[in-house]
């Protein structure tokens, strides 16, 4: 099997993430292994492995015959017979189909959020699906979106990994106290809802206790990234919440932790719980999406309705106030993500998936 990841961006954020993964796992299973950024490149570059082949199309506009013709003249160079399009590169893998029909092109959907949109908002996607050979998706909701709506026969969900590359260097140093941290790794935008986590931090007088908040995520400096500012400079908490913006050593990060969080109001599959479990960090997260076959309440994790900050309330409270009990916590997340969230297993099923659309 011949086969590149296409991906918009290198930013860090989920799909991203796992199309650097795939592309990295996969060189140790597949004859060819390749990445393509197509609009915008990231600090993700630096995670790609050296087996891997790497194209940048610098693509400016929504129809950019340059970038299709470049893409185009890499995929017959070396003989690629799968695109796996993630995201909203779907569009520019579909313009390249109708030039190479015989190319086998999947969809990977990553938006949790889709489930609640209209399927107006989404018809150039469901003209583009009849094009394509099969989806996958990263949770059960998403699932029945695309089998509902989408003029795909095969879909398939797969379960995103985690996973930690070591020679990154340790660059990235928290503030605080040690064993007093939670970090929340999420990039500063809707629907990550990061202002619930500093509301119900100051209300609770956590900084009183020693308690600082971390947040580690692409600022946009935008309005929800000033809006979060703001509230830390009025509740005069400039020394307790912080703001770092994208790191890469997140390994390095989450071993100074104390525990995590994510509070999102939507979610798909979030590696981020996935690595927060690898460190062996206890959680609290957000009951949308894949979360909660994740973090099972009371067991592995604390689950809470990201619209209720009472109920944020209740869970931090009862999280920080019981040592044992995120021992406890971060022992079984951990056990859960090595199990059943392993690269291996995953690119295990991939592979199978691949294989059936092939053959």
């Amino acid at each position: 099997m011949r086969i590149i990841q296409l991906i918009d961006s290198l930013e860090p954020g989920g799909a991203e993430r796992m199309a650097v993964h795939y592309a990295n796992a996969l060189t140790k299973y597949v004859a060819f292994s390749g990445l393509v950024a197509t609009r915008k490149e990231g600090s993700l570059c630096s995670q790609i492995d050296a087996k891997v082949s790497y194209l940048y199309l610098n693509k400016k506009k929504t129809i950019d015959f340059k970038a299709l013709y470049a893409l185009r003249n890499y995929v017959l160079q070396h003989n690629v017979t799968v695109v796996h399009a993630h995201g909203t590169s779907f569009f520019l893998g579909f313009l390249l189909k109708l030039t190479l029909p015989s190319l086998k092109l999947i969809w990977h959907d990553h938006y949790g959020t889709r489930v609640n949109e209209s399927i107006w908002n989404n018809l150039i996607l469901i003209f583009c699906s009849r094009f394509f050979s099969c989806v996958f998706v990263v949770n059960p909701h998403l699932e029945i979106w695309c089998n509902k709506n989408l003029l795909t026969k095969k879909i398939y969900f797969i379960p995103n990994f985690a996973t930690f590359e070591n020679d990154i260097l340790k660059k990235t140093f928290l503030k605080g106290q040690d064993k007093k941290r939670i970090v929340c790794l999420a990039n500063l935008k809707e629907p990550k809802n990061h202002l619930i986590i500093l509301k119900v931090f100051a209300k609770m007088r956590l900084n009183e206790l020693g308690w600082t908040v971390h947040l580690i995520g692409k600022d946009y400096h935008d309005s929800y990234s000033i809006i979060l500012k703001n509230f830390i400079h009025k509740s005069k908490l400039e020394q307790f919440i912080f703001i770092y913006d994208s790191k890469n050593d997140i390994k390095h990060i989450l071993s100074q932790a104390t525990i995590g969080i994510l509070a999102s109001t939507a979610e798909g599959f979030p590696v981020t719980l996935l690595e927060y479990g690898l460190s062996q960090l206890p959680v609290i997260s957000t009951n949308v999406g894949y979360c909660p076959l994740i973090i099972k309440d009371n067991f592995s994790g604390l689950l809470f309705n990201p619209l209720d900050s009472s109920d944020l309330h209740t869970q931090f409270q009862k999280m920080i106030s019981g040592h044992s009990l995120r021992f406890s916590f971060a022992l079984h997340l951990q056990e859960l993500v090595i199990e059943n969230y392993s690269k291996e297993k995953v690119v295990n099923i991939l592979i199978s998936h691949y294989k059936n659309v092939i053959n």
